[in-house]
């Protein structure tokens, strides 16, 4: 059976990270989220995957390849052009992205589903599928029933009793809202989908071709189904997920790494002494990192691979990719730290370098920069990266 993965986007609401890593590339505790789609779509049957990419599409294709060791067969669509020696991408939006594969040579010639690369989901896609064939349906999008009070967060389907969709509502207010299930960016189609999508042009799912079908009638609907969705739209969803996984909320992501005391797990060769350092789990930390001794570690919290945290350095509720270095004192709490950026968990950023803070936090390739100016020790504290 085949797929689509949407895999095009910029990713701009979870900027830092997505300067340098594209969505479906961010790790949940090492592994690109994308990777966990892959395995779901394989225990499906669904084992011909197409990929639109576009932004730093040369992280994707380079790391997933022919998909041949993941079980599957991968094609890509790359969504842009070469200026002046450089790969610019140009999304065509997530049904743009469908037809230009489509135009290209019909490819998708069976009932297909089409799934957002940023997304952690352990759905039965199976039982998914039947439902769609036995309405009829050209296209279905797999909906979720969330609690009133957060339906402000999401696109709400309003359908009826059938499963017919009737509307769509964008982040209505808890008022407003006629439903509370939400459209999870999961989808199946039929090859007759095509008949509504313009070749040619920036053409997007939940923006025009849904309010189109709707509007013309098209057997459209909707199945709610119970399942984990963890969606990382936003640094703040991302945030979460990450503390999900560390306190086991989400049972189709496992803790890399060694346990080598309850909830504390590592991968290999971290140098530690254990019995001078203090760690509340459940917290993990990658493979070549260092930590001094008197320096405290407070979970849930991931400190990524060849990292250094300093002597008396404090990480508490936090992420730390990798190859960071926390200097001496440094008391990280509820942040999220990437290469020069340092996130609070609402997704505001600070970049450390621009505001000469790159003493507190710093890339552990480079040298050790040299001691703080005094003056600086304020701007710290007002960053709520507190230098003691």
């Amino acid at each position: 059976m085949k797929a689509m993965i949407l895999a095009a986007g910029k990713g701009t609401r979870v900027r830092p990270i997505t300067y340098t890593i594209p969505k479906p590339m961010i790790p949940i505790l090492q592994k690109p989220v994308m990777e966990f789609l892959l395995e779901l779509l394989r225990q499906h049957g669904f084992t011909e995957i197409m990929v639109n990419v576009s932004h730093l599409a040369n992280e994707i294709e380079s790391y997933f390849r022919d998909g041949q060791r993941f079980g599957v067969q991968i094609g890509y669509s790359f969504e842009g052009r070469i200026v002046d020696g450089e790969l610019v991408g140009e999304a065509l939006g997530s049904a743009g992205g469908m037809r230009r594969i489509q135009d290209f040579y019909p490819f998708f010639n069976d009932t297909f589903v089409v799934l957002c690369g940023d997304a952690l989901i352990d759905l039965n896609l199976t039982e998914a599928v039947k439902q769609h064939r036995e309405k009829g349906a050209i296209a279905t999008i797999v909906t979720k029933t969330v609690p009133r009070e957060e339906v402000s967060s999401y696109g709400v389907v309003v359908m009826d009793e059938s499963g017919r969709i009737k509307a769509f509502q964008e982040k209505p207010s808890v008022e407003e809202a006629l439903s509370t299930n939400i459209n999870t960016g999961i989808y199946i189609f039929e090859p007759e989908i095509f008949d509504y999508i313009p070749s040619g042009v920036e053409y997007d799912i939940g923006g025009q071709l849904f309010p189109k079908l709707v509007e013309m009638g098209a057997p459209f609907y909707g199945i709610s189904m119970d399942f984990e969705w963890v969606d990382i739209g936003k640094v703040p969803d991302y945030w979460q997920a990450i503390r999900d996984v560390l306190l086991g909320k989400i049972k189709n992501v496992e803790i890399p790494g060694y346990e080598v005391a309850p909830g504390i797990y590592t991968g290999l060769n971290v140098a530690v002494n254990w019995d001078k350092v203090h760690i509340e789990g459940p917290v993990y930390i990658g493979s070549m990192t260092r930590i001094e001794d008197g320096a405290t570690i407070i979970g849930p919290s991931m400190i990524g691979p060849s990292c250094h945290i300093c002597s008396n350095a404090t990480v508490d509720n936090s992420v730390i990719f990798e190859y960071s270095r926390l200097g001496p004192g440094v008391r990280l709490v509820d942040k999220l730290v990437f290469g020069r950026y340092c996130v609070d968990k609402t997704g505001a950023a600070i970049d450390v370098q621009a505001a000469a803070l790159d003493w507190l936090i710093t890339d552990t390739r480079q040298t050790m920069p040299a001691s703080p100016p005094a003056e600086h020790q304020a701007i710290a504290e007002l960053l709520s990266v507190d230098s003691k």
